[in-house]
C-alpha cells in the first residue's frame, strides 16, 4: 500500500447536527492526517432531525476554512467507507468515560474485520467535552441559547427545525 495513504483518516458520523466538538476534532485531526474524510452516515434504522442533505451541508459549512478536509456521505460499514477512500485510519473522539466501552467494541470489530485499518481516539478538548449532538438538540427543543456549543448556522438551523424563537 502506498505511503501516502497512511496519512488518510475518515471521521465517520451521523452528525446531527455537527457541533463545535466534532470541528475541534476535525481541526485536530488535520495536524495529524494529510487528508481527513468527515462521512455522514446514512442510516434508515436511525431517525435524525435533520436530512442527510442538511448534515452534509452542515459539516461542509463548518469545515469550509479548513484545508485537507473532504465530507460525504457513507451508508456502508465505516471499514468499507475507510477502503473507499483509502484510508488506514478511522479517527473517534473519546469524550467521556461511557465513550469507551462502546467505541472499544466498535474498534475490535472494525480491526476483526479489516485487520490493517487502524482506529485512533482523540479526546476532546476542555470546551467540548461534554457536548454531545442529543444533548444539544434536547436544550434547543426547550428553548436554550445553542450558540457556545455549534456553529452559528447550525444554531440558526436548530432554531428554524424546532421553531423556536
Amino acid at each position: 500500500m502506498p505511503k501516502e495513504t497512511n496519512r488518510i483518516a475518515v471521521y465517520p458520523g451521523t452528525f446531527d447536527p455537527v457541533t463545535n466538538g466534532h470541528v475541534d476534532l476535525i481541526r485536530r485531526g488535520l495536524a495529524i492526517f494529510k487528508r481527513l474524510v468527515v462521512g455522514v452516515a446514512v442510516n434508515p434504522g436511525k431517525e435524525t432531525l435533520f436530512s442527510v442533505e442538511e448534515r452534509l451541508l452542515m459539516v461542509k459549512e463548518a469545515t469550509r476554512p479548513l484545508k485537507g478536509v473532504s465530507v460525504k456521505p457513507f451508508e456502508s460499514l465505516a471499514v468499507d467507507f475507510a477502503r473507499e477512500n483509502g484510508a488506514r485510519v478511522i479517527l473517534r473522539g473519546l469524550r467521556m468515560l461511557s465513550d469507551f466501552e462502546y467505541e472499544f467494541q466498535m474498534a475490535l470489530t472494525n480491526r476483526k474485520l479489516r485487520p490493517n485499518l487502524e482506529t485512533v481516539f482523540m479526546m476532546p478538548s476542555e470546551e467540548s467535552a461534554y457536548i454531545s449532538s442529543r444533548l444539544i438538540k434536547e436544550a434547543a427543543a426547550l428553548g436554550a441559547d445553542t450558540g457556545p456549543f455549534v456553529p452559528a448556522r447550525v444554531a440558526e438551523r436548530l432554531k428554524a427545525k424546532l421553531h423556536v424563537s
